[in-house]
């Protein structure tokens, strides 16, 4: 078992699980559904159930994960478990880069953003997520304010760049479609695996170890 637990979200597996194979980590891999998002409280609940079940078997532990909605709460979570989590406000930032981030957000506030994840994911995480799909009428209460849709798109591909283009035209929004790669994400990441120190802090006092399941080993 490797000294290294990563705990992702589900919408950076792909990017993260390629990262892994390329880079040759020693690490274990647990993820947590990106549907969690429509719930942050959950997210909270989630990461903190998850952690104190790892603590007592890894050394390191690293939370793919920003803020992401959690208002501050998931910062005690990490104090308590001796975990480190990613910097940033959400994917959506380490993906732009936080420079590109800031110039769309200050230039046009009302940007609706999408990733190669919520391209695939739009119909499943939002208009049956957010049930619009039983209840129509909510799309403008909850878009209404939206001025743009702007893909950050990790890899070109033809069938997302279309369906990027179904998910504006269903929202009434103009698209724009940035390359952005892997942005900001990959360096955030390894800053913390490959960091001189140990990517974690002393733990508190925990409960005993639990068995856990969905671990997956990636080494080089």
């Amino acid at each position: 078992m490797s000294a290294t637990a990563l705990v992702i979200c589900g919408a950076l597996g792909r990017d993260v699980k390629d990262i892994i194979t390329r880079r040759g980590w020693d690490v274990d891999v647990y993820g947590v559904s990106a549907l969690l998002h429509l719930y942050p409280s959950r997210i909270v609940d989630e990461l903190r159930d998850k952690l104190r079940e790892l603590r007592p078997r890894y050394k390191n532990l690293v939370v793919v994960y920003g803020e992401c909605g959690t208002t501050g709460k998931l910062e005690p979570v990490l104090e308590e478990t001796g975990a480190v989590r990613l910097r940033g406000p959400h994917c959506y930032e380490m993906y732009a880069g936080e420079r590109r981030f800031k110039e769309v957000t200050e230039s046009k506030p009302g940007t609706f953003f999408l990733t190669d994840w919520l391209v695939r994911n739009f119909d499943r995480a939002v208009i049956k997520g957010l049930g619009l799909d039983r209840d129509p009428e909510l799309k403008p209460m909850l878009f209404g304010n939206y001025e743009a849709v702007l893909y950050l798109r990790q890899v070109p591909n033809p069938r997302l760049a279309e369906k990027a283009g179904e998910i504006a035209a269903y929202l009434g929004l103009p698209l724009e479609i940035e390359d952005v790669g892997l942005g900001e994400l990959e360096e955030r990441l390894a800053a913390l695996v490959e960091g001189a120190d140990p990517p974690t802090r002393p733990a508190a006092g925990l409960p005993g170890e639990r068995g856990g399941e969905g671990v997956m080993s990636l080494r080089g």
